[in-house]
This record gives structure tokens, sequence and C-alpha cells, in this order.
């Protein structure tokens, strides 16, 4: 067999696919063409349910090169099948960025690639569509590929300011824009009808179409009329939710979608143009006034303030400054997530911009349309995942065995009716219409009402939900990781104090920054110069860290205007001065900064040069100052304690630095150092503006430390406790300090008092040693080698410590975001042993959030995470159940919104999931057991070739079915979260026995009710000719035997109305059985609607057998015998023995 050719594409990312290419086959078409012509279309769904069968099924096997269709399959879990049509176009070249031999070449000073010979004639190119992105095919690789943008080269941060800088011709333009298309995130609000037709083309409305179909055909027009309108009443609601959805998102994205921009052209020119027709490469200018981008670019020349609230969910304004353009980080090659302190994100929006005399803010493009981080995120909206969950596929399992049930019925019917020489119309309709009664239509209805109500009650509670599928997973969260700024940790921080260092001591730690011996020293300015600080409609706004720092200092910031700015080439727009009753109250007194005043106190005004804003992954910022009147320049530098200890001379370094820093961050303190170098007199404006950091933050002189007070929500502790009491783990995944973090989680109970924590620290492979994994007590970190302080390590049975007792066995792992990288890499055996018993996750980076969780739920963890929402994104979205504690936009990228500024949202939500699952669990048995109840009496009427009556079925469907399926879904959540979890299978001995003890019980009281009434004084068995049956009680009251209409379709007989009778009584059971209350729901009888409906329909049927009513015996096509007292005798007993029987 010939081997057929398969690929990959996206290989090792998220949306990693399998591809197979075909070729449109003839006869393959006709035979599909006749068959859907037989199966009366039945075929074509089928193809179109199952893409591959439809590929397979109408085409053959080709190579990629030469496919006209491709099937492709994800590589995931869920395994998803799809199919693309291959679209051909002609262009110039093969790549986006081939180099264009056109009048000259220098016309294009920034082709990348290599171009040999003279202009080329125009090639085919071949590309397919997929989840808005398209991929084109690469004849080198043999393989479709995607371009995202000008990373594809592998352009370094040098090239893109010597390369890109001047823009690129309209040619060039246009010529890339085949490649990258137009740049807009175009959401299309599909039409109605689409939508329409989509829907109506589900299985279940098909379904749902066919036995409505099969019904109307028996002439049961009633309750085809009622599932024709809970249909319509279910396809408007979801046409209309769908709609509001798209329209929501579309109106999101379209602020930026379609905006006119200026785009540089050469060197000089600078033309206005729409921002759909931007490309990777172009080079546009920022306005002073700001916008909101409508791509991905990389700054080279300028600053801009930027609220990137849209992506990150930090309202704070970031300053985004120009690439580098020299030094080591200018040679490294360009990369978004490294670089993104210089890039300007699609969606958010530029603030306000600084710039300098003749100088535009210039910014390269560097990704458009779906490609642009704002792209992606509204790709994962429009084409999520499905959700898997257990019991999702638990109850298609069981809808395939209800299916199994319906084939066995399928089959009986066929036999009897043979049997008894029914016509075959008969037969046929008889037949199926047992299927349409073992698998109800009503369910997916009947399950969504729970989830529904759900979804009503937390937003009762403050807490949105965008994905309600996602409230029954909840219900089985058994791990919650926690952010910890913002979320277990106020939002603000306090300044608790400062300590300065001098001489290589710490000095006695200050509460007041702001007090005149220090408002003039070096420590004191650089708390005021060292910041991204700027002030927007005359409000000083930016990091809450750098604000309550600033503030501390009682120096005042002022920004000059733009016109100013132009008049002051060499002076930086920001200047900072401390108050102006301090000057000269400083200069006279000043005993503790003697050596640390700064010159020339005569002016005090600080210019701020230039900013290195902070980088996450150096975890430092710095600032390079000028003191008016002076000619040499200062730095300023501040950030982690151990980083700017490390860039420091060390003499400077006080020699109780580690432990005074340890005293601080047992403490829960928060603490930032600083440090300060003078720069060399020689260094002019011009020159410090092209310096790298690397060469600013170097033989720095090191000041001392600020201690920042950040406290603990006072809910926290209350709700941690309240997890763990309910078997629920809690981790603590966080971008500080590790003692800190550490300290944060014993303080609000995440470690209690007697257990103690190791750190996991690894050092990669250096000089030839390999890479290293090691552990030490947080109490004693210095130790770590002494023979009394070894710890044994067995990460697959636990932690053991040769000293200590059984008892005392409690441990937990801290590890840090470089260590968890390390061993991610080298170790990764140990990885999955490791968070087993890891609670802490410091200095964690965004991504690496996101990793956690999926090692998590791959040692199946169902996982929780809630944060508020800065670099939380990736996880929120990753995990099973996200919840944002920020409003902003960014929150559409997790599945929960809280208002509530605090975790106590975490329990409700768990409440509110335990309590859907349950429901789910209970009204799904419900509908299995009254669809299994109807077959029983279906099968048995069948053979004495009778049958429900049409208003029987309306009767059970609508007043008892419908109405107790919708109301036993209402019971509120449980007010306790107890120890133990719901289960998450169908499919377990537990509910199999339940389920099938209650199917037996009814069988048997419905065999014994059928067989007692037979053998009843007054039973007639029915024939067409017969009057049995079918004299009303009226006729008895008045003495007079007049017989009703024949009854050819055998309705109205004894067996029928017996067990219509058993059966009604058998579904109120039922559903008092299966409505589950604690201790995951309130107990039912709380829930008065559930309680009333069970009450009264139990009332109204008991007193019809008993009382019978002849409008409602006539409606109901039930038949009484002459005798009353034997019926009551017969039918009663057996109703109540069943029912009791089954609640027993």
């Amino acid at each position: 067999m010939k081997t057929r050719e398969m690929k990959i594409i996206n290989q090792g990312l998220e949306d990693e696919m399998e591809v197979w290419g075909y070729q449109p086959c003839l006869w393959k078409r006709i035979l599909v063409g006749v068959g859907a012509v037989f199966s009366g279309g039945l075929l074509l769904l089928l193809l179109y349910w199952l893409p591959e069968w439809g590929v397979k099924g109408t085409c053959t096997h080709a190579s990629l090169r030469d496919a006209h269709t491709l099937l492709l399959r994800t590589t995931d879990e869920f395994k998803q099948w799809f199919r693309a049509k291959v679209h051909v176009i002609s262009a110039p070249g093969n790549k986006p960025f081939d180099r264009l031999e056109l009048r000259s070449t220098a016309q294009l000073p920034n082709g990348d690639g290599e171009h040999h010979g003279k202009f080329r004639r125009p090639v085919q190119l071949h590309y397919f569509t997929h989840h808005s992105t398209k991929y084109y095919w690469n004849d080198v690789i043999q393989n479709f590929e995607l371009y995202k943008g000008l990373e594809d080269v592998k352009v370094s941060c040098a090239s893109i300011h010597s390369d890109h800088s001047p823009g690129l011709s309209k040619a060039l333009q246009d010529y890339r824009r085949l490649f990258f298309g137009e740049n807009e995130i175009a959401v299309r609000v599909p039409s109605l009808f689409k939508l329409l037709m989509k829907e109506v083309l589900n299985p279940f409305y098909i379904f749902q179409l066919f036995s409505v179909i099969l019904w109307s055909a028996e002439d049961y027009y009633y309750y085809a009329t009622a599932i024709v309108f809970m249909s319509v009443i279910s396809i408007a609601t979801s046409l209309y939710t769908i709609k509001k959805q798209y329209v929501m998102l579309h109106d999101m994205v379209a602020a930026h979608s379609v905006v006119r921009v200026s785009v540089c052209r050469g060197s000089n020119d600078i033309e206005q143009a729409m921002s759909t027709d931007l490309v990777p490469g172009d080079v546009i200018v920022i306005p002073a006034n700001g916008m909101i981008m409508p791509c991905d670019a990389v700054l080279i020349h300028g600053t801009c303030i930027v609220n990137e609230s849209m992506l990150t969910g930090e309202s704070v304004p970031v300053t985004k400054t120009s690439l580098p353009s020299s030094g080591e980080e200018a040679a490294r090659s360009f990369n978004m997530e490294e670089h993104k302190r210089y890039t300007l994100f699609c969606g958010t929006h530029v603030i306000q911009t600084r710039f300098y005399a003749g100088e535009l803010v210039e910014a390269v493009v560097v990704r458009t349309g779906f490609s642009t981080e704002k792209g992606q995120l509204v790709r994962s909206i429009l084409h999520p995942k499905p959700t898997d969950f257990k019991l999702y596929r638990d109850a298609y399992l069981f809808l395939l065995c209800l299916v199994g049930v319906a084939g066995v019925g399928f089959i009986y019917t066929i036999v009897l009716s043979i049997m008894n020489k029914v016509p075959a119309k008969t037969i046929i309709i008889e037949s199926l219409d047992i299927i349409t009664i073992t698998v109800p239509p009503a369910l997916p209805a009947a399950m969504t009402a729970g989830i529904v109500y759900a979804q009503r009650r937390l937003k009762r509670v403050g807490i949105f939900c965008i994905s309600p599928q996602r409230i029954n997973m909840c219900g089985q969260l058994n791990l919650v990781c926690f952010d910890k700024t913002g979320t277990l940790t106020e939002d603000g921080l306090d300044l608790w104090g400062v300590q300065s260092a001098e001489g290589g001591r710490f000095s006695p730690p200050e509460a007041d920054a702001a007090k005149e011996s220090l408002v003039n020293s070096v420590f004191v300015a650089c708390m005021a110069t060292c910041h991204s600080l700027t002030k927007i409609e005359g409000e000083l706004s930016g990091d809450p860290l750098d604000l309550k720092m600033f503030s501390a200092t009682g120096w005042i910031l002022e920004e000059p205007t733009e016109e100013e700015t132009t008049l002051h080439n060499p002076i930086m727009p920001t200047v900072v001065r401390p108050p102006k009753h301090s000057v000269p109250e400083a200069n006279q007194n000043n005993p503790l900064t003697h050596n640390m005043e700064l010159s020339e106190l005569s002016s005090c005004e600080i210019g701020i040069v230039r900013q290195f804003p902070f980088s996450s992954t150096l975890q430092r910022m710095s600032v390079v100052v000028r003191r008016l009147g002076e000619k040499h320049m200062n730095a300023y530098l501040k950030g982690a304690p151990e980083v700017v200890a490390s860039l420091c001379k060390q003499h400077t370094v006080p020699q109780s630095f580690t432990e005074t820093l340890e005293t601080y961050t047992r403490q829960g303190f928060r603490v930032i150092a600083l440090a300060h170098r003078q720069l060399e007199s020689k260094l002019s404006w011009h020159k410090v503006q092209s310096l790298s950091r690397d060469l600013i933050e170097i033989n720095m002189e090191f000041l001392g430390l600020v201690i920042m007070q950040n406290k603990i929500k006072e809910e926290t502790a209350g709700v941690l406790l309240e997890l763990r009491q309910a078997n629920i783990r809690t981790l603590m995944v966080t971008g500080d300090n590790m003692l800190t973090a550490i300290s944060v989680a014993r303080d609000c109970g995440m470690v209690r008092a007697h257990e103690r924590v190791i750190i996991a620290d690894a050092a990669p492979p250096k000089d030839f040693h390999p890479a290293s994994i090691t552990w030490h007590y947080t109490d004693n970190p210095a130790q770590t080698n002494k023979d009394n302080q070894t710890v044994e390590i067995n990460l697959e049975d636990g932690v053991y410590d040769k000293r200590v007792t059984q008892q005392e066995q409690s441990y937990h792992f801290a590890v840090t975001g470089r260590a968890f990288a390390v061993i991610t890499e080298h170790f990764p055996q140990l990885v999955q042993k490791l968070v087993l018993r890891a609670t802490v996750f410091a200095r964690m980076a965004p991504d690496q959030k996101t990793q956690l969780v999926e090692v998590l739920q791959s040692i199946d963890y169902t996982v929780g995470m809630c944060g508020d929402g800065a670099n939380d994104c990736g996880a929120l979205k990753r995990a099973h159940s996200g919840i944002s504690l920020s409003e902003l936009e960014a929150s559409v990228a997790s599945p929960f919104t809280s208002t509530t500024s605090n975790i106590s949202c975490v329990p409700n939500l768990i409440r509110e999931g335990r309590a859907a699952l349950i429901t789910s669990f209970c009204v799904f048995k419900f509908m299995a057991l009254y669809s299994i109840i109807q077959y029983l009496s279906v099968t048995l009427l069948y053979s004495i070739l009778s049958n429900l009556g049409d208003f029987q079925f309306l009767f059970i469907d609508i007043a008892i079915i419908l109405i107790i399926a919708f109301t036993m879904s209402l019971n509120p959540a449980w007010k306790e979260l107890v120890w133990h979890r719901p289960p998450s299978s169908l499919i377990s001995g537990r509910l199999l026995c339940s389920v099938l003890t209650q199917i037996l019980t009814c069988l048997v009281f419905q065999v014994l009710a059928f067989l007692l009434v037979r053998q009843q004084s007054w039973y007639e068995t029915w024939t067409p000719q017969s009057d049995a049956c079918n004299v009303s009680s009226s006729s008895l009251s008045h003495g007079r035997n007049v017989t009703s209409p024949h009854d050819h379709k055998n309705i109205k007989n004894y067996e029928n109305t017996t067990l219509f009778y058993v059966s009604s009584f058998q579904y109120l059971a039922v559903a008092i059985i299966f409505s589950k209350g604690k201790p995951f729901r309130q107990p039912s009888y709380k829930n008065w609607p559930f309680m009333l409906s069970c009450i009264s329909l139990y009332t109204f049927v008991l007193l019809i057998m008993l009382y019978p009513v002849p409008a409602i015996d006539s409606f109901l096509e039930c038949s009484l015998p002459a005798a009353l007292p034997p019926l009551r005798s017969c039918v009663f007993p057996m109703t109540g023995a069943s029912h009791w029987s089954s609640l027993s």
C-alpha cells in the first residue's frame, strides 16, 4: 500500500496539527450523490458532521504540493478534524521578505533574504486559511508554513534600526500584503440565516425534526407542536446569544480596526494611509496626542506612555522606550516576548509620546492582523478548544447505551408486528417511534437549565461568566493557584521605612523619607528620579510602587509642554525637585548624610535624561539624570536586592546585607534596593541616548534599602482555611521575592506554623559542570552543606528528615522561576513529583505560570487560577477555571470575572459549581429513567398492539417531565464546602447501581400491573369490533349503555390506563429520589417550586385516578370499567407500591 504523505504544521506550538493532501475524485462524488438521493440527504448530513469522512468519501490521496483539499487534525487530546480548501495566487516572489528586483535596489533598503538574477516571473503560491490564519506552501521544506511578521527573518535589534527605519516603498508594501493580507482583526458577524442553518444542522435538532415528522405521520400533532415550539424557543435563544457575542466581540476590536496613520516612505517622505494597508516592515509615526495601536510595532525613536489594560489587565500606564541600537542587547535577534518593553501592542492605547526637537516618535510594524497579540486573543475566543470534562464524555456514552436499548426495542417491534400481521406502514412508524421514546428530545434543554440557574446565582454574588459550560468544572476543582499581589494581598504598597547604607554599614531604619535630614540626600534623589511616572491630565500616573516611593520623598515632578521641549533640546522633559522650604535647611544641617549630599545645592532640580524601564527578566530599572548646573551625569538604579547588590562595588555593600534582607523578607516586607553611580563628564546627552544599559548598570555604589509593606487582605486567611478544610489544595504563584512569598504564605495559612519549607534551587550547566539541584530549609539556608542540616528527599514517597518523628513530617517545597526553568529542561522526570509537594512558586514569569498550570493538569489535577489580571492572562485562560479579579477588558481571557476584589469569590464559585454538577447528574439520571420508564410502558403495550395516546404523551412530557426537570434544577448551593467532591463520572459503580435498581423496580411493577389488570373479573380483551373499555362513566351514571366510536388505535384499554397511571407515579417518585440535596445542594424541601410541582402533580394524578372526571378521562383517553372499586383496588395498590418501593 502506498504510504500516505502526512506533515505537521505549527510543530511544538499550541495549535499543532497533522495535515494530509487530497484531490477530488469523480467516481466517489457520483457514489456520494447517489447515496444522498437514496438516503434522503442523511448521507450528506453525516459527511457534514464528520469532516474526515467527507474528505475521504469524495477525494483521493495526493501530495501536499498538488492537493486541492486538505484534511487537518489537531494533535492535542481532542483530535479534532477540519477540512480546508487550497487556493492559488500569483506573486512576484515565493516569500514575503524576498528581495524584489524593481527599477533599482536602492528603493528597497530593508529587503531581507537573498535574490539571484533578474526580476523573476510571477510564481504560483498555494495557500489555505484555517481559523483566520493563512498558511503558505514552502518548496524548500515541502510543507505549509505560517508567516507571522518581521520575526520570521530573525532580524537583530540593530538591523531594525539600520535596515528598516527608512520604511517600505509602495511596491514592496503591496507585495507583502499578498502574504499578510489586510491589517485588520476582522470579526465577521454572520448573518442570521447562516447562524440558523448552522444551528439547525446540529445532530440534536435533526433528530428532533425526524421525531416531529414521525409523530405527525402518527397524527400526534399536539406533542409534535409542543416539541416544535420548544425547539423554536431554544433556537431563537441560542441565535440571540451567539449573535450578541459576535457583536460584542466585533465592537471590542472595532476601535482600532480602521484608523488613519502616518507612514514613512524613504528618508523624509511621510504619507497618510489607512491602517488596513500596513504590513510588517512599515514605519509609522505615533502622534503626540497618542492613538490606539492598529498593529504590533517596535519603537525605534522616542518614548511612549501606554495603557495596556486590554491585554494585561493592568490599568497602570507603562513607559515604552526605543529599541537599543547598540550594545550587547542590540546584537540579539528581535523577539516580541523578550523585547516587549520596547513594543507597542495592537489594541493598547498610547496616551502620550515624548520626543525631541526635529525628531518624530517612530515605530516599525512587526505583526499585523490576527498575528498580533490582540489578534491571537480574539482568535482564541472565536475558535475555543472544546471543553473536556468527564461528565460530558460519559453522557455521550450513556446516550449510546440508550440508543442500543432503542435498537433492541426497534427489532422487538418489527418482529412482533410481523408476527401479528401488522401493515408495513404501521411497522415502520411504530418501530421508529420506539427510538424517539428512548432518546428524549428534551434532554439538552433540561441539562442546560441547571447551568443557567447557577450562572444567574453567580451573577447575584458579583461573578460573571462568559463560558457557562465551565461552571460544572468548578465543581471538580481540587487545586487553586493564587497570584499574590492584588489577590492574596492588598493592591497598594505602604512605605514601612528606609534604611540607607554608608561606609559599608547600614544606618538605623527611618520611617520618614521626607524628613529634613534625608530629603536632599543621594538616597532620596534616587527614590525621586528612578521611576517611570508621568503626568496625565495633571495627575501623576504610573506603577503603584513608584507612586508610593515618590510621594514618600515629598519631591515635586514637572513636565514641560511640547513647546518647551522643542526649545530645550538637551533637556529631558521630566524634571524633579525637592520642596522649596527644605533646601536651605538641608544645606545648613544634615549630619546623617554628610558624605552623601548633592553638590551645588544652589540648584536642586534634576532632569531625567534617559530611562531604562523595569524589566521582569532583569528585575531592575535605572535612569540617567543630570542635576541642573552640573557638568557630569549620574545613574540611579533600583530593583531586587540580590540583583542590585551583584551590580555594586563589593566594599559599598554592607556585610550584614544578607541577614538584614532575610529579616525583612521573612516578615513579609517587599524590599527594594537602591544604587548610584557618577558617570564620566565627557558623556554628552546624545551619547547617553545610544548607550546600552549594560554599560550604565555596572560598578554602582550601594545606597540602601526601601522597605514596603504589602498587607494581606482580611478575607484571605479565612478563605484559604475554608479551602483546606474542603480538601482543596492551594498554591501561590507570584513574581515576587521568594522569602517574601513564603512569609505571606505563612501569614495567610497556606503554610501552617508547624510546617517547614524546603527551597528547591537549581543551577544550569556551566563550565563543564552539569545542571544541579540543591535543597535547603528556609530557616538556615547558609548551612546547606552541613551534616546536621541534610535532608533525605524521596520525591516518590514524600520528604523525610532523619532527626524528626513521624508526627513532624510535614513539608512544603518552594521553587523560583529560575529553578523551575532549569528543572523543567534538565530534570523533566522530577517536575511532576516536585509540584505534588510544592506550595510557593516565586519569581515566576507569565509564561511559567501557564506552564505550571499545564504540568498540574497533566497529573490529573482540576486546576483553578485566581489572579488580578496582571500577567495572569495566560494561566487564567489555560486553567480549567480561571477567575479574574480585574473587571478590565483583559478579563475576556478569563471564563469568570469577579466584581469582588478579594478571593472570597473562589469558594462561592466552587459551591455553585458543585451544585450545578450535582444538578446535571440529577437531571441526566431523571431524564434517562423517564425515557426507560416510557420505553417499558410502550414496549408492554406494543405486545397487545396498543400504545399511549397523544394526550397521554403530552401530559407526561409537558406537565410532568418538563416542569419537574426545570424545577428540580433550582436547588441553591449548600452553604459549606465539604471534604469530598461530587462524582465526576456517570459510568461509576455507585451511580449505575442506583440507575439499574430504579429501572428494575419500575420494570417489575409495570409488568405486575400489566398482568394483574388482565386477571380482574371485569377485564375484557380489546378487539376493533369490541365495545370493551369504550363505556364512559357519564353513560354509567345515567344507566345507559351507549358506546363511543370504535378506537382503531387501541388506546382506550385497561392495560393502557393502568400503565399510564403507574408510570405517572413512577416519574414523580424517580424525580424525588434523584433530587439530591446535602452536602452539595440545599435540601429539596427548600426548593418550593419543585416541591409544589411534585405535590400538585401527585395530587392531581391521584384524584383523577380515584375520582374520575369524564372530561379529563376523555382528554387523556383513559378507560374505566363499569365497576370502579375493582379498578381502584387494582391500580391504586400497584401505583402506591411502586412509588414507595422506589422511594425506599
